[in-house]
C-alpha cells in the first residue's frame, strides 16, 4: 500500500530588503556616468510634481527654485505635494512613484491622462541623490489634501529615514522643498557655480520657468531658455543661420557650414543637426544631444542618426523616444528605428535642397564631405542620379564628376588601387582612355552601381590588353628588325610569368610600363603557391590553371634608352638590362614584391654593377685580369 506524499505548509510571503548603501554603489559605479545626474534627478522631480499639480489644478501657480550654498542644494516646486502616508510610500521604495496617482479617483484620470508629460519612468527619484549626498530632507505638502499637514522626511546615507508631520504654518502652500547635505568627498559637485552650470546643461529647455540662487543676495537667474533657438523666429534667414551657427559653437565648439531643420511632428521630434566644417572618419561614431521632454538624456546618443550621416552633430528634443534606465541613452527599439529612417529621409532632402536651388553651398559642402555623400549614394539609387553632376572623381583627365568624365569616354576603365591608377594615369590621358582611380573608399561600388543610372556607359576593370591595345604600335619593319632582342627579353622574364611586347607611347621618358590585372595577379600567386606546395596540392592547383593573359612588360619604342638596349649585341648584357626594367617599371606600380622579383633586382642590380665596373676599369687592370684567369 503507497503513501500519500503530505504537503508542506506554505510561509508567508517576505519583503526584498534594498541594502541602500549598495545601492548608491551601483548608481554611481555602474548605472550612472557621473555624479553630475543628481541635478537632472532634483530637476526632473521637481518638474513632474509640478506636471501633475497643472493636471488637477490648472489655474496652480508654477514655480521652481533652485539654490546652492555653503555644501548644500535646494530646490523648492509648487508641485503636488506628498501626505504623510504617501512620503512613507514612495521616497523610501524603489519602483513607486507618486506620479502614479493613489488620490482621489478624478485626481487619478487626471494624472493618468498626462502620464506621458512625466520625465521620471524608472522610480529611482531621490535616492540617486545620494551619489553626492550624505542627509537628504524633504519637506511637502500635498495639494491633492488641503487638509493634510505638512510632512518633513529625512534621510541619511546609512539607509535610515524618519517622517513627521510639521504644523501648517511650516509650508502654508502645496509643494516641496528638498534639501542636499553633501558628503565627503563630494563638495565640488555641489558649489554654486557648478550646481547652475548642470542645471542650464540639463534644463535649458524645461517647459517650466526655473531660476537659480547662488546665495549671495543677487536676483536669481534663469535656467530654462526657451523657446528652443530652432523654434525662435527671426526677422530674415541670415539672422536665423547666424543664431543657429552661435547655437552650435556653444554646444559642440565648431562653426557649422550649414544646419539641417529635423522637424518630425508626427514622430515627435523637433531639432536641428549641424554640419561638420572639417572632413570626420566615416567609421566615427558621432555623439548627438538628446532632450526628452525638455530634460537633457544625453550629449554622446550614437544611435539617433543612420551611420552614414557621420558628417552632422544633432541636437533634438522629443516626447516619444525612450531612455535606456540610466537615462543617458536611447533605447534602440522599433521607434527610435522609424525615427532614424526619417531624420535619414530629412538630411537627404537637404541635399536636394541644395543641388536645385544652391549649387555654391552644394560644392562647398562636398570639397569637405564628398566621402559621406557617396557612402549615402551607395544604397541609393535616386540619391546617385541626384548627387551625380557633383561628386568628385579622380580620373586620368583630372578631377572631375561622373557625369562631365562620362560626356567624353562612354567605355570607362577603373583600377582598384591608387597606386596603379597612379602609373597608368599619364598614359591613358595622351592616349585617350578613360581611366577612373577607384581605389579611395566607395568609388569602386559607385562606379559599379553607374550603369544603372546610365545604362549606356560600359564601366570594366581596367585590364593590360585594353591599355596594350590603346597605345601605338611599331612598324612591322622595326618590330621584325627587334625580334632577337624581342625574343631574349621574353625568355629572360619567363620565370616571372610575365609576356613582354613593344609599343610607342607617351610620355617619352616613361620606357616600360608594367601591366596586369586581377585575373593576372590570380594566375601569379596561383603559380607561386604550387611552386612551394607538396605533391598532393601541386596536382590541384596544376588543375586550376586558368587561361587568363599573364602580366606584360611594354616597352616604349619611343624611348632612347629602349632603342639603345635593344641595340646591343653582348645578349648576357641584353638580358640584365630587360631585367632591370623589369624591376624598375614593377617599383613604379608599388606592388607587392615576391620571393623571385627580389632576387631578379637582386640579380639585375650586381649585373649591371659588375658590368659598370669592368667597362671603366683602366687597361692595365684588364690585362691583369686576364693573366690572373690564365
Amino acid at each position: 500500500m503507497t503513501s500519500t506524499p503530505t504537503s508542506t505548509p506554505m510561509s508567508a510571503p517576505h519583503s526584498f530588503q534594498v541594502d541602500l548603501r549598495g545601492l548608491v554603489d551601483l548608481l554611481s559605479h555602474h548605472l550612472y556616468s557621473s555624479p553630475r545626474v543628481y541635478v537632472r534627478e532634483l530637476l526632473q522631480n521637481a518638474v513632474d510634481a509640478v506636471t501633475a499639480r497643472q493636471a488637477i489644478d490648472p489655474q496652480a501657480q508654477v514655480g521652481i527654485r533652485l539654490s546652492a550654498s555653503g555644501g548644500r542644494v535646494t530646490i523648492e516646486d509648487s508641485g503636488i505635494g506628498l501626505t504623510a502616508a504617501e512620503a512613507h510610500s514612495f521616497l523610501a521604495t524603489i519602483g513607486r512613484s507618486s506620479k502614479r496617482g493613489g488620490g482621489s479617483e478624478l485626481h487619478d484620470q487626471a494624472l493618468e491622462a498626462t502620464r506621458r508629460e512625466f520625465l521620471g519612468q524608472f522610480g529611482i527619484g531621490l535616492l540617486a541623490c545620494f551619489v553626492v549626498a550624505r542627509q537628504i530632507r524633504v519637506v511637502t505638502r500635498s495639494a491633492r489634501d488641503p487638509q493634510a499637514a505638512p510632512v518633513e522626511w529625512l534621510a541619511t546615507d546609512d539607509g535610515s529615514y524618519t517622517v513627521r508631520e510639521l504644523p501648517h504654518a511650516a509650508r502654508p502652500e502645496p509643494g516641496t522643498t528638498v534639501v542636499l547635505e553633501a558628503r565627503r568627498g563630494a563638495a565640488e559637485w555641489t558649489v554654486p557655480a557648478k550646481v547652475e552650470e548642470l542645471a542650464r546643461d540639463y534644463g535649458s529647455l524645461l517647459p517650466y520657468d526655473i531660476t537659480f540662487d547662488d546665495g549671495e543676495g543677487g536676483e536669481p537667474r534663469p535656467v530654462t531658455d526657451r523657446p528652443a533657438v530652432w523654434e525662435r523666429a527671426f526677422p530674415t534667414p541670415a539672422a536665423r543661420r547666424a543664431a543657429l551657427a552661435g547655437h552650435c559653437a556653444q554646444l559642440f565648439g565648431f562653426t557649422p557650414l550649414d544646419s539641417i531643420d529635423l522637424d518630425l511632428p508626427v514622430a515627435g521630434v523637433r531639432g536641428v543637426a549641424y554640419v561638420l566644417p572639417d572632413p570626420t572618419s566615416p567609421a566615427h561614431r558621432a555623439g548627438h544631444r538628446v532632450h526628452l521632454k525638455g530634460m537633457l538624456l544625453t550629449q554622446r546618443a550614437d544611435n539617433l542618426l543612420p551611420d552614414w550621416a557621420f558628417f552632422v552633430r544633432a541636437v533634438i528634443d522629443t516626447d516619444t523616444l525612450r531612455p535606456t534606465a540610466s537615462r543617458e541613452n536611447l533605447y534602440d527599439d522599433e521607434t527610435l528605428s522609424a525615427v532614424r529612417e526619417a531624420l535619414g529621409a530629412r538630411i537627404r532632402g537637404w541635399l536636394a535642397e541644395l543641388a536645385a536651388s544652391d549649387p555654391d553651398r552644394l560644392a562647398a559642402f562636398l570639397r569637405v564631405h564628398h566621402l559621406g555623400v557617396k557612402s549615402m549614394a551607395r544604397h541609393d539609387s535616386e540619391l546617385l542620379g541626384l548627387m551625380l553632376p557633383w561628386l568628385p572623381f579622380e580620373t586620368s583627365a583630372g578631377s572631375m564628376s561622373l557625369q562631365e568624365f562620362a560626356a567624353a569616354h562612354t567605355d570607362i576603365h577603373f583600377t582598384r588601387t591608387v597606386e596603379e591608377f597612379r602609373q597608368i594615369a599619364p598614359i591613358a590621358a595622351a592616349h585617350g582612355l578613360g581611366v577612373i582611380n577607384a581605389g579611395y573608399t566607395y568609388d569602386a561600388d559607385l562606379l559599379a552601381l553607374l550603369p544603372s543610372v546610365r545604362p549606356e556607359l560600359k564601366v570594366t576593370e581596367l585590364d593590360a590588353g585594353a591599355v596594350t591595345e590603346r597605345l601605338d604600335p611599331v612598324p612591322t619593319a622595326a618590330e621584325l628588325a627587334l625580334a632577337p632582342f624581342l625574343a631574349t627579353a621574353r625568355t629572360r622574364l619567363e620565370a616571372q610569368s610575365c609576356d613582354v611586347v613593344l609599343r610607342a607611347f607617351q610620355p617619352v621618358t616613361v620606357p616600360a610600363l608594367y601591366l596586369d590585372d586581377r585575373q593576372a595577379r590570380q594566375e601569379r600567386d596561383r603559380t607561386a603557391a604550387m611552386e612551394s606546395a607538396d605533391s598532393l596540392w601541386t596536382g590541384i592547383l596544376g588543375a586550376l590553371r586558368g587561361s587568363a593573359p599573364r602580366a606584360r612588360l611594354v616597352l616604349n619604342h619611343n624611348n632612347p634608352l629602349i632603342r639603345r638596349i635593344s641595340g646591343l649585341q653582348d645578349e648576357a648584357l641584353t638580358g640584365t638590362a630587360v631585367e632591370s626594367l623589369y624591376g624598375q617599371a614593377l617599383l613604379m606600380s608599388q606592388r607587392p614584391l615576391r620571393p623571385a622579383d627580389s632576387a631578379l633586382l637582386n640579380r639585375a642590380f650586381l649585373g649591371l654593377l659588375e658590368w659598370a665596373t669592368h667597362s671603366t676599369a683602366h687597361p692595365t687592370d684588364a690585362r691583369d685580369d686576364e693573366e690572373d684567369q690564365k
